[in-house]
């Protein structure tokens, strides 16, 4: 099942109350926070009233809060092969 991967990439501050309430019902609730949302044409009207804050993509399967946070973390640059015993 296909998801959209929608991102808030400006912020609501000095919109319409209307606008705002189109991003709060999508969970979108800070700059820079990602949701996923099933394919269908009410999540894509949502989404094209808002078009212009966000950046969507569509994806095969919704992460979670972890898997997200995994891509994000950076490579450490090194790796144990084998501990110090001793």
């Amino acid at each position: 099942m296909p998801y959209f991967k929608i991102t808030l990439i400006r912020s609501s501050i000095g919109l319409p109350r209307k606008t705002q309430g189109v991003l709060n019902a999508l969970g979108l609730r800070k700059r820079m926070a990602t949701v996923f949302k099933p394919v269908n044409p009410s999540t894509a009207g949502q989404i094209m009233k808002i078009k212009e804050l966000v950046a969507v993509s569509e994806v095969e399967q919704a992460l979670t809060d972890a898997e997200m946070r995994a891509m994000r973390k950076p490579d450490p640059g090194y790796y144990i092969e084998k501990p110090v015993v001793g």
